[in-house]
């Protein structure tokens, strides 16, 4: 069913289930992700491959950020609950593109490991890849990078809770 899916979307040419390399801005995440200001924490789509499950988002961290409010005023940090929703939005935004799903839900994640902080200034590379995608459910392995440094990586879990 997944492959039928594939092959009509290729058939009408949509870019939905397309692969590119360009980068496509905040109108097209919007597209994808139910998600609004303040709750939405892609700030781009760097590239998308649809046939090897792969997503590159970015996401500018800014002083204007709710959360630096209170996450600290004295030393601004981003918390780490925010990195693991970026990185399961960037994974809805590929399970949607790959499955043609229009919503759902985050479930879980494994192996979530913090590893330096995240600071106004400060780039997001998320990288994420499907691990296993289906029409119902998608487990995704993702990890951001701040420059060439890793600092977040986890395992997502999504359930699909409405599709096309």
């Amino acid at each position: 069913m997944l492959e039928e899916k594939k092959e009509d979307q290729k058939a009408q040419g949509t870019t939905r289930g397309a692969s590119w390399g360009a980068a496509q801005g905040t109108e097209y995440v919007m597209s994808l992700l139910k998600h609004r200001y303040p709750m939405l924490l892609i700030d781009r789509i760097l590239s998308l491959d649809v046939e090897g499950e792969k997503i590159h988002a970015l996401k500018n961290v800014s002083i204007n950020e709710p959360f630096f409010q209170g996450h600290f005023p004295e030393r601004p940090i981003m918390p780490g609950v925010f990195l693991l929703e970026a990185l399961a939005q960037a994974a809805w935004a590929l399970q949607g593109e790959v499955t043609g799903a229009q919503s759902g839900v985050f479930m879980g994640a494994d192996s979530v490991r913090f590893r330096k902080l995240v600071q106004p200034g400060d780039t997001l590379h998320l990288h994420v890849t499907g691990v296993r995608v289906s029409t119902l459910a998608g487990r995704f392995s993702g990890e951001i990078f701040v420059e060439d440094v890793k600092v977040a990586e986890a395992m997502v879990l999504l359930a699909v809770v409405d599709s096309k």
